[in-house]
């Protein structure tokens, strides 16, 4: 049976146990039952080493190829779902309330354990294939807590490569580019200090929902008036909190936001420029704002040696014109960042059709791109 052929046979065990996955759903560090999973699978299939706790609760496999080779080679999958009530009314729907696997972590691990069941039936390649399956990834905390834990220390790798569930890429395509492929996550807050006073009587103290209107509006100069154009970037205001009664100034406002930018020097003018509006704005008015920046995630780059590695697998699988080694990177964020900040490596994307989007509660990981998923996986270790 060619290669091919026992990957599409795997097939349905690995939908099973993507299904089985999505049924129970963990969010953040609270993942048990799905690493238990994993590190039952893990030693079933007879793997070199299996770790358990890794970052609180990561879980590593190792396996040695019988071929002559000294790389080592890790492969990501992330086990964490979203506090998001899932509404697909499917069967193996999540059995955990408020709490779904609306990103296509399920698949991911899945596709995962299904490339480390192939590659471990015969072992036939060279060097080492590092299976990482890794907690937390919503909450950007996971993969700095495997690495704070130690993770390339205990298990050296040359390079570590990752990849996403895609809706709107048609299932089984896949996409890739060299450099920034994923932005930088940063969340803000603005708080805005003014006077309250009587709805009618508005000259008697300092508006704090206008202040913070006025703070709202000039933060979108930061991209367009203090960024280069060419540089894609978002600045976005996503809650105002302020008052309760209709008929009252309140003395404080609250403004809530992220920040995304593709370059560290973007990222450093948007934090500062963004300091410096809202407490200019708010003085201006007779105010006062303080502002918290919190850095979560950095953009995510892919190498360029790695990059093309990944590109060319995916176009051997997906076909000519089905693998786009030069997408056009995505404003969202993903901590695999980490990684790529200590070791070479490279973030795909494999298609999920026409779905809805990730963090919808409709979505649903598509198990027909199992197969091209492992594929990936296997191909990589064979080529990298």
């Amino acid at each position: 049976m060619s290669d091919v052929a026992s990957i599409e046979a795997l097939a349905g065990d690995v939908a099973e146990w993507r299904r089985e996955i999505h049924r129970h759903p963990g969010v953040a560090f609270d993942v048990g039952p799905t690493a238990s999973l994993v590190a039952g699978k893990l030693r079933a299939f007879g793997l070199d080493e299996v770790i358990e706790g890794v970052g609180r609760t990561g879980v590593v496999g190792v396996l040695r190829g019988r071929r002559a080779g000294t790389r080592t080679v890790a492969l990501r999958a992330d086990m964490d779902a979203l506090p998001i009530h899932e509404q697909t009314n499917l069967g193996h729907a999540s059995r955990e309330a408020g709490k779904m696997h609306a990103c296509g972590h399920d698949g991911h691990t899945a596709m995962l354990l299904g490339a480390a069941k192939h590659l471990s039936d015969a072992r036939d390649f060279a060097g080492t294939a590092v299976f990482l399956f890794q907690p937390a990834e919503e909450t950007s905390e996971g993969a700095l807590a495997m690495i704070e834990d130690g993770l390339f220390e205990r298990v050296p790798v040359d390079a570590v490569y990752g990849l996403h569930s895609l809706p709107g890429l048609p299932v089984g395509h896949f996409a890739t580019r060299p450099g920034p492929v994923m932005a930088s996550v940063d969340r803000f807050e603005i708080r805005i200090e003014a006077r309250g006073a009587h709805a009618a009587m508005p000259h008697q103290g300092v508006d704090a929902v206008y202040v913070a209107s006025q703070v709202v509006v000039a933060l979108q100069s930061i991209v367009s008036r203090n960024l280069d154009p060419l540089e894609p970037a978002v600045v976005t205001v996503g809650a105002i909190q302020a008052g309760d009664a209709f008929n009252v100034l309140p003395d404080t406002a609250r403004l809530l936001g992220t920040a995304r930018a593709l370059t560290a020097a973007s990222r450093d003018t948007i934090e500062r420029r963004l300091r410096e509006v809202a407490e200019g704005v708010a003085r201006l008015n007779g105010a006062r704002a303080q502002v918290t920046y919190d850095r979560i995630s950095p953009a995510t780059v892919n190498h360029p040696a790695e990059a093309a590695i990944a590109a060319r697998v995916a176009e051997g699988i997906a076909g000519p014109g089905n693998a786009d080694p030069a997408m056009a990177p995505l404003m969202i964020g993903e901590d695999f960042a980490r990684f790529l900040e200590k070791k070479p490596g490279a973030f795909a994307f494999i298609g999920n059709g026409d779905t809805a989007g990730l963090h919808h509660p409709a979505y649903d990981f598509d198990d027909r791109a199992i197969p091209a998923g492992i594929r990936y996986w296997v191909g990589l270790v064979e080529e990298a």
